[in-house]
């Protein structure tokens, strides 16, 4: 993804993950601490030297952030050191990060978001010209104002060089799949940028209490879904039969929906009355259709083995939720999946993301 542009600002850019509670800590792989210095890992698949590509890498820009007064993550979750994250990247075999921030400005008002999104989205671009081997980054747009966000896609793209951009599960409170949000989808569309989702919890279910006590639910259970709920509104209300063209890259494996996707082929036979209207093709076919596409943080290889399955292996990219340790050993992970092939290795380490981002091998 080539990245140009003129800057109006130099702002830092700092590194935080999934969570935000103070007392987080990113742990092994993700820590804050010193890294050691370690040679870079190259991966290679059947004598072939093969570019991995991580698509679930976590920033923030301060300055954006402040615009809004938007209080900044935990001190643990910041990765402000660049040594140290690509020290991490080298260790673990990663060649490139496609940069993302989770979107905390759905509720600003317009003139501070249009601001705040110039901020970011430059400040992504320098950095990623910096280390252009290794970095890439998802640009980030104002989705409470529609118009306004498919103006910003369409900057980022034709004048700053991006070649994908992120988004929440859901925008204030709003389904992704609100008519409303037509002019975003469209937009993406005609530029052929990938859409990366990723959750931010399910919040309205957090103030009834089902997500307290015990096991960080409103991550553990909220995060994958949030994007359940995403995908499904996306596929029920005709949102990808309209935007047929849409490429959107679910985060975590794409949340329950790939595990369960048969019991939304099954409801539409089950209570045919009740769905309302149907969308063009059973549900789970979307997941293969080229238009969905999930990362790789999954815990097991049977679990990745069934992602495979349900999703098709030409729609499995790597990803790593850095700097959190959900998945510390991502191409380790990757290679020990049963039953895999050279070639279907090597499609997730990078090879689809490479075309989908548009970077060169």
């Amino acid at each position: 993804m080539s990245i140009s542009g003129t800057m109006h600002t130099s702002p830092r850019l700092a590194f935080v993950g999934c969570e935000s509670s103070a007392g987080a800590s990113a742990g092994a792989g993700g820590g804050a601490g010193p890294a050691q210095a370690r040679g870079r890992r190259e991966v290679v698949v059947r004598g072939k030297r093969v570019k991995t590509i991580d698509v679930h890498a976590h920033c923030i820009v301060p300055e954006a952030a402040q615009l809004i007064n938007h209080p900044l993550e935990a001190p643990s979750l910041l990765w402000s050191n660049l040594g140290d994250r690509l020290a991490q990247m080298d260790h673990t075999g990663v060649d490139v990060e496609a940069l993302s921030i989770n979107p905390y400005w759905y509720r600003a008002e317009r003139d501070a978001v249009a601001e705040l999104i110039r901020v970011q989205n430059e400040a992504l671009v320098e950095f990623c010209a910096a280390q252009p081997e290794r970095f890439v980054a998802f640009a980030t747009a104002a989705l409470q104002y529609p118009d306004l966000a498919a103006a910003q896609v369409e900057h980022a793209v034709k004048t700053l060089g991006f070649r994908g951009v992120g988004v929440a599960g859901s925008v204030a409170g709003e389904d992704l799949a609100h008519p409303k949000f037509h002019p975003f989808w469209g937009k993406c569309e005609e530029l052929g940028v990938l859409v990366f989702l990723h959750p931010l919890g399910t919040r309205a279910l957090e103030p009834s209490g089902r997500l307290a006590g015990n096991g960080l639910l409103t991550n553990t259970i909220g995060n994958p879904l949030e994007t359940t709920i995403a995908l499904s509104h996306l596929i029920f209300e005709g949102t990808l039969d309209r935007f047929p063209g849409l490429k959107i890259c679910a985060a975590h494996g794409g949340g329950f929906l790939p595990s369960y996707a048969n019991r939304s082929d099954a409801v539409i036979t089950t209570f045919p009355n009740r769905v309302g209207p149907l969308p063009k093709k059973k549900p789970a076919e979307y997941l293969r259709g080229g238009q969905l596409y999930v990362d790789s943080i999954m815990f097991t290889g049977e679990g990745m083995r069934h992602l495979i399955a349900e999703a098709g292996v030409a729609h499995v990219v790597l990803g790593t939720d850095y700097p959190f340790p959900w998945n510390t050993a991502p191409v380790d992970h990757i290679m020990a999946i049963p039953g895999l092939s050279d070639e279907d290795r090597i499609k997730i380490l990078g090879g689809t993301a490479a075309k989908l981002l548009g970077i060169e091998g």
